[in-house]
């Protein structure tokens, strides 16, 4: 009996567990607040390029939007916006690519950059 309550009890409680791990695009929405000075998820270019589909969309192919020589450079060999990229990109931007002209520092909280991802995955599901 006890075994079977330990099941029901892990039933119930790992699927908030990887929902968790996924990202909370409510929250995420909150977060790219900081980027929405430059961004948006809405297909427009402001000083920085729409993030509307940037998972798996190539490095630096928004159109109409003019990247930088580093950011072009970066993209040249074929590199696609994943989740796994990103997160490695977020934290510190200009670690990853050299010369951008991004000036964001980056997201320190592991929890913030998940979100994050989770809203550009999805923006809609923050409304």
């Amino acid at each position: 009996m006890k075994i079977n309550c330990l099941v029901l009890a892990a039933a119930l409680v790992l699927p908030a567990g990887f929902a968790a791990a996924d990202g909370d695009p409510v929250a995420g929405a909150k977060v790219f607040k900081q980027c929405a000075a430059c961004h948006t998820v809405d297909g427009k270019n402001k000083v920085g390029p729409t993030l509307q589909g940037v998972i798996g969309r190539p490095v630096a192919t928004a159109q109409g939007f003019k990247y930088s020589k580093a950011m072009t450079e970066f993209g040249a060999d074929g590199k696609t916006w994943t989740e796994d990229l990103l997160q490695s990109y977020l934290p510190k931007p200009r670690d990853l690519v050299k010369g951008t002209t991004m000036t964001f520092v980056g997201l320190k909280k592991e929890d913030d950059i998940k979100n994050v991802i989770a809203y550009l995955k999805d923006p809609a599901a923050a409304q």
